[in-house]
């Protein structure tokens, strides 16, 4: 809590404080609180400790802020001529949306030239995909900052993800170059092309803007749904479904975990003398990460990746998966790596969903009426469907301040529609995702 705090300060201050007097202050009351813990005065010691946890937590973010940055453009230029090489491709509902990297823009040297650059193609373009290195005309600017006081601040998400500008072009963009067969850019520029092919191939058995939600759902692409359909989700309270988030690579892991766990189960020489639990973890373990990465590998499901594998690492280890103490150590962690994540919609609404679950499951464990034993298993199917529409409950209240507070709206449909739609994607939408993720390489995917 306390090194958040001081990220948050570091974020809140009008001007840069020095990144080595944080980091000094830091490491003096990290020693001072050694001392102290060494001479039994403990009170003291953890006094320190606080202290110290709020300078780092100021040292952490100016130190990320150091590392990621990278030139942004100063102001409106074009048009004019840009040539760089597709990192990724982004159907729109009208036109396409490319990030280019290695990029060198006309009037502008090395030094002020961005990282990356955001461009939207409009009308009839040639085919290209990730990797591919395109010539174009382009209007650019700088990315813009918030709409409003304390609105989301697309500049700020720009400067840490070391995007330098936006923009669109003019005209018809020109291949001037293919995508490497070699060499390690070549693994992520294959996986991006890997990612288009699966877009296409859920495209192909779910036409139109069901597609387009599904396309959304399971590789986290989407400029192709429509403003109506968006604005649906986000009214009824549903668009974080469409967000690759905790709840959905929980799902997958979950799936897959359970799944590997009652098949080995099946077999009896290999369930009496082998530890299927732990197992079945790295299954889930490696399927999460696989999903993550199918959803663009950005800072969102990399940051679910690493709370659903600390869960399955305490099953490892043979600890309690879900615990306070866990989530603590989950949030520490995406802090130390990120620290500008503390600000955004996605680690508050996370957590918070997961701590009030966390809180309200473990009362209700210590209550011997809420799992009774001796049940039928249409009983058990019956407490699942209840636990799913607790959950929804749990998790809805606790995210609907944030939800307020990032996106100016209540919605006032939200806990109804997530009674219905969160059970519905548990028990229904997500196992066919999974199945169909699994049937995909000999071509089976339709019969899912």
């Amino acid at each position: 809590v306390l090194l958040g705090c001081g990220i948050g300060f570091y974020f809140a201050l009008p001007v840069e404080p020095p990144l080595m007097v944080s980091a000094g202050v830091a490491g003096v009351f990290a020693l001072l609180a050694g001392v102290l813990r060494h001479r039994h005065q403990a009170g003291r010691a953890i006094l320190a400790a606080g202290v110290c946890a709020l300078a780092l937590g100021v040292a952490l973010a100016g130190l990320r802020t150091w590392v990621v940055a990278a030139p942004v453009l100063s102001g409106e230029i074009g048009p004019v001529t840009v040539i760089g090489q597709v990192a990724e491709v982004e159907p729109l509902v009208k036109g396409l949306r490319v990030m280019l990297e290695n990029i060198e823009v006309q009037r502008l040297g090395p030094a002020a030239t961005p990282k990356q650059l955001r461009l939207t193609l409009m009308g009839a373009q040639p085919v290209f995909e990730a990797g591919d290195w395109l010539q174009l005309r382009a209007k650019l600017t700088p990315p813009p900052g918030p709409a409003a006081p304390g609105a989301f601040d697309f500049q700020r998400q720009s400067y840490f993800e070391g995007l330098g500008g936006v923009g669109f072009t003019l005209g018809k963009a020109e291949v001037v170059g293919k995508a490497p067969e070699s060499g390690v850019a070549s693994l992520g520029f294959a996986f991006q092309r890997f990612r288009a092919r699966l877009a296409e191939r859920v495209r192909a058995q779910i036409p139109g803007q069901p597609g387009e939600l599904a396309v959304a759902f399971t590789t986290g692409t989407r400029g192709a749904i429509s403003e109506e359909v968006l604005e649906a989700m986000r009214i009824s309270g549903l668009a974080h479904l469409i967000a690759i988030s905790g709840l959905n690579v929980g799902l997958a892991a979950g799936i897959v975990f359970f799944t590997v766990r009652a098949l080995l189960a099946l077999v009896p020489a290999v369930a009496l003398r082998q530890p299927i639990k732990k197992y079945a973890a790295l299954c889930a373990i490696a399927g999460a990460l696989f999903y993550a990465l199918i959803a663009g590998a950005t800072v969102p499901p990399l940051r679910a990746f690493l709370m659903v594998a600390l869960v399955f690492m305490a099953v490892l280890a043979d600890r309690q998966a879900l615990s306070m103490r866990a989530v603590a150590w989950a949030a520490l962690v995406i802090l130390v790596i990120s620290p500008e994540a503390l600000l955004g919609a996605s680690f508050q609404m996370s957590f918070a969903a997961v701590v009030a679950l966390i809180a309200v499951y473990e009362t209700l464990r210590r209550q011997p009426w809420f799992f009774p034993r001796d049940l039928s298993f249409a009983q058990r199917a019956g407490r699942y469907v209840l636990g799913v529409a607790l959950t929804t409950l749990v998790a809805g209240l606790a995210t609907t301040a944030f939800g307020a507070f990032h996106f100016n709206r209540v919605a006032d449909y939200s806990l109804a529609a997530n009674l219905i739609a969160v059970p519905l994607t548990t028990l229904w939408i997500m196992p066919w995702a999974v199945l169909a993720f699994a049937l995909m390489p000999i071509g089976l995917e339709s019969f899912a």
